[in-house]
């Protein structure tokens, strides 16, 4: 499918190559050719790509075409679905259960689905959906029930947002790579990625600018370029098997599975009951559709979910999904979900809206976090009760994509490992509520996304035996980025005012393999580990996948205005911290640089200080930092700050 670039800054092209390690960057032209690359940033006019090679094996001879592409009589053909309006047959998804790991500190095994989403069929009046039995699962005949509630729409298939097919492109047709060959994926066959050396940033002309959509740093892509060198065609690669023929890095495919109840035509339901036990199966699904539902229960007490990340990723097997641009309204509502990958409320895709306000949300199994939202989504949620008992399962959570998400009041707890009360990849603002994770860190950011906090009181409680990361850091906050795709290189933000922000664990706030803007004003802040530090800026041992070792620190800009800062500091030789006093702020501890354990080269500016009048620092101890600029208070104690080029200062 080719995708709409995403947008990323000056800043998210630079740190990317830099994370490339040793590969070179390359000033060579590609006049009128076919270049495939793994894609490791892009901007408003340009896609930089580590360039690389595809390796096909073949389908065996007499092989099948995918069951995601329309066989001859299955019924599912589009173009006779769009003029007949019949439902198409249900498809069939695998049901191997993939094992639930960690949140984003270790992604799942990644699930094979070999099913595509089907697009949608025309409407069909009737009333409140019934639920499909397996008999009618085997049929796509149109047919009508009566009910005086509104009109919805049953469907049997795997409905997906009606981008997935986008204009031009044929459901019957097996897809062409740019250098038109058939996608060896799409024709049964096996493709990897091999990556090369270099790394090459393109221009995109405007025409390929119009036609693409979505693009994510990690994507395989196959560009084609005119006489200029600049890319016109931009095609994403359905691999198999991940870079070097290693694991998958992703759901190659809007992998939706299917739903108990749909309702895809506008209208308002009250204390309607919605339930689901299938695998695969939402309980309830708004397809495109402005519904309001108040008073209603969603139960999704049963069903496996077969690909861990199309429920992560697209709303597979959650208790109520919002896809394909839908609108929609919930009050008073109660959901439940019981079932692995089961999140609780999904908002999937660009123009899909959720606005949910004065309900409860219970989830109890791995994988299933209270609020979800990814593919640019939105969700809007008031006043809400949710609840997560389950590991990876935040209770605020989004994944691939990212989207918009606004919470005004209520409590949102987690209690399960690797499950924060805030896990981002989007863009989260949370105002006037309680954020508890009692198994896990509190707040997690992933890449070029942000969390806002405004008035909230925000606890956690990270194991330091247990978990997929605990090996690496102990920590209330983590701000990295995993370098899974799942959030684009840039920087993260990190901003609170109000409240307060209390560890139970290990380091207040950890920063690594990232750029990051923390912001703090008049937060009470609380460690209750004697041993562990204020702020932590390092890099990572990599065997996570975050960066390369001894190049993967982090470059972090922090402001406290008003703000009690109290306890130690450590940033290590190729990180960076320019920290900023201002306003009435105080802080009492000491900064130190420390030795990057992987002996990576050393970054200039280590440890940069602003004390703006009217703030103080204390030191509890002997200082090492680059730079001092002071024009508030000093309180020495007896001890030195010591400056790179070597002034010592003291009382």
């Amino acid at each position: 499918m080719k995708k709409i670039i995403a947008c990323l800054c000056a800043a998210a092209l630079s740190v990317s190559i830099a994370a490339c390690g040793n590969q070179t960057t390359s000033d060579h032209t590609y006049p009128n050719t076919v270049l495939t690359g793994e894609v490791q940033a892009v901007t408003d006019t340009s896609v930089t790509l580590l360039l690389g090679e595809l390796t096909t094996q073949e389908p065996a001879e007499g092989g099948q075409q995918p069951p995601e592409l329309p066989q001859e009589g299955d019924g599912a053909q589009a173009d006779e679905a769009a003029s007949t309006e019949t439902p198409l047959e249900e498809g069939t998804a695998s049901q191997e259960e993939q094992a639930a790991t960690g949140e984003k500190h270790q992604k799942p095994s990644e699930g094979e689905s070999g099913q595509r989403p089907e697009k949608p069929s025309g409407e069909k009046p009737s009333g409140k959906p019934d639920k499909k039995t397996d008999s009618e699962s085997e049929t796509a005949e149109t047919t009508e029930t009566a009910s005086v509630d509104a009109e919805v729409i049953e469907t049997a298939v795997d409905t997906a947002p009606s981008d997935l097919l986008e204009e031009g492109d044929s459901d019957g047709e097996v897809p062409e790579l740019p250098n038109g060959e058939p996608d060896p994926l799409a024709m049964g066959g096996m493709t990897t990625f091999t990556e090369g050396e270099d790394t090459v940033t393109l221009t995109v002309t405007d025409d390929a600018l119009d036609e693409l959509a979505g693009l994510q740093p990690g994507d395989v892509v196959q560009v084609e370029t005119n006489e200029a060198g600049e890319v016109t065609t931009l095609s994403v690669i359905n691999l198999d098997s991940g870079r070097n023929g290693g694991p998958g890095g992703g759901s190659t495919s809007v992998e939706q599975g299917t739903a108990a109840y749909t309702l895809a035509a506008d209208g308002e339901y009250t204390d309607e009951t919605y339930t689901s036990t299938g695998d695969d199966e939402n309980a309830l699904r708004v397809d495109g559709a402005a519904v309001t539902l108040n008073g209603i229960t969603v139960e999704k007490s049963a069903g496996s979910s077969s690909n861990v990340e199309s429920g992560d990723f697209y709303g597979m097997n959650a208790a109520l999904l919002a896809t394909n641009g839908a609108e929609v309204t919930i009050s008073n509502a109660k959901i439940t979900s019981a079932a692995q990958n089961g999140n609780g409320v999904f908002s999937y895709g660009q123009g899909t809206v959720v606005n949910i306000s004065d309900s409860t949300i219970e989830t109890s199994a791995d994988n299933s976090g209270g609020i979800q939202t990814t593919g640019g989504g939105t969700t809007n949620a008031n006043d809400l009760t949710v609840t997560t008992q389950g590991n990876s399962s935040a209770a605020i959570r989004s994944d691939r994509g990212g989207g918009t998400v606004n919470v005004d009041g209520g409590s949102y707890t987690s209690n399960g490992l690797n499950s924060p009360a805030v896990y981002s990849t989007a863009d989260i603002t949370v105002k006037n509520a309680v954020l508890t994770a009692n198994n896990s860190e509190a707040l997690v950011i992933e890449g070029q996304n942000s969390i806002d906090l405004i008035d909230c009181d925000v606890s956690g409680n990270m194991s330091a035996t247990q978990g997929s990361s605990s090996d690496i850091n102990v920590h209330n906050v983590m701000i990295y980025q995993s370098m899974s795709g799942d959030a684009a290189v840039g920087t993260s933000t990190f901003r609170m005012t109000g409240g307060t922000l209390t560890g139970n664990s290990g380091d207040m706030i950890y920063v690594t393999n990232t750029n990051s803007v923390i912001e703090l004003s008049g937060v009470e802040i609380v460690n209750r580990d004697a041993g562990g530090v204020l702020l932590r800026v390092t890099g990572n041992d990599a065997s996570r996948g975050w960066g390369t070792a001894g190049a993967n620190g982090a470059q972090v800009t922090m402001t406290a205005t008003d703000q009690v800062l109290d306890g130690d500091i450590i940033i290590d030789t190729i990180s960076t911290l320019d920290l900023t006093l201002s306003g009435s702020s105080t802080f009492t501890g000491t900064i130190q640089i420390v030795e990057n354990e992987a002996g990576g080269a050393a970054a200039e500016n280590n440890a940069v200080v602003t004390i703006e009048a009217g703030s103080t620092w204390t030191l509890t101890g002997d200082c090492v930092i680059t730079s001092l600029d002071n024009q508030g208070t000093i309180n020495f104690n007896g001890h030195t700050i010591t400056l790179a080029d070597g002034t010592v200062l003291s009382e």
